[in-house]
């Protein structure tokens, strides 16, 4: 969408405090531990763009609180798999072989959207070492939630996921709909029935880069995840709102993770 045409659909003028007192009407507050998934464009036009979304999340957790965002990196990955787009088939044991490593401080985000790529580059910003789906974080639990990100499973509990859960983070779904929720990939890791797959990833080891294989669950979020979301939202435990233009959702991470796993079980794994 060109920035005429957002400005052309914003219902009012969105600037930092505007922001900041929309986070506060959803009822994101000081101390919380939160980790958000965002579209800046879903907001209408924000004077400042990212940077004034940032500074208003970071005024509304205030310096006890802690921000997270996916950081992933899913460029990263075995080409084979491509298919937005797919690479000529001649090409793949190429990329293989020099495919960049990943790397904490150079490997953009894919995907994230622009105000979870300023996240990472922020100086206070620390990201876990995970080559796929790493995460960024700063504040008051930025190293525990990002230290040591196991490479299998990548959703599991040894890993941000699994430590926001245990913190009892809140979600905030900030003008994108359920499955951009990650933390329902929790719920996933945590179900025994779960398929698994062979993956592949660049990483730097023994300081040397190498292609790594490995195994993990087939995470599928396009399946299923709208449905769990609309499910979770009758149980009255989500709050809707608006940020500028865009409908906005918080809800606790644990309630809502322990909601997707019974609703995999009687819906996806059920026999």
């Amino acid at each position: 969408m060109s920035e005429q045409r957002t400005i052309e659909l914003s219902k009012k003028m969105n600037d930092i405090d505007s922001v900041y007192n929309d986070l506060f009407k959803l009822g994101v507050r000081e101390g919380d531990i939160l980790i958000v998934h965002s579209s800046l464009s879903s907001l209408g036009w924000v004077c400042g763009g990212a940077q004034a979304v940032l500074m208003a999340l970071k005024q509304a957790v205030g310096k006890s609180g802690t921000l997270v965002m996916p950081a992933h990196s899913g460029g990263i990955s075995d080409p084979a798999e491509w298919r937005n787009p797919p690479v000529p088939k001649e090409w793949i044991e190429k990329i293989y072989e020099s495919m960049p490593g990943f790397d904490v401080d150079l490997s953009p985000t894919r995907g994230m959207g622009c105000i979870a790529e300023l996240f990472r580059t922020l100086p206070e910003s620390i990201r876990s070492n995970h080559p796929q789906v790493s995460f960024s974080a700063s504040g008051k639990y930025a190293n525990v939630i990002t230290d040591n990100h196991q490479l299998t499973p990548q959703f599991g509990r040894n890993t941000p996921l699994g430590k926001l859960y245990e913190l009892n983070a809140k979600v905030l779904l900030l003008g994108v709909n359920y499955d951009s929720c990650t933390s329902f990939h929790l719920a996933e890791a945590l179900n025994e029935k779960m398929p698994r797959k062979k993956m592949g990833t660049a990483i730097i080891e023994n300081n040397k880069r190498v292609w790594k294989w490995f195994e993990d669950y087939a995470y599928d979020s396009d399946q299923d995840f709208e449905q769990i979301g609309k499910a979770f939202e009758e149980t009255s435990n989500v709050t809707l709102g608006e940020i500028g233009n865009a409908e906005c959702r918080l809800f606790n991470m644990k309630t809502g993770v322990d909601f997707a796993g019974e609703w995999l079980e009687k819906n996806r794994f059920h026999t």
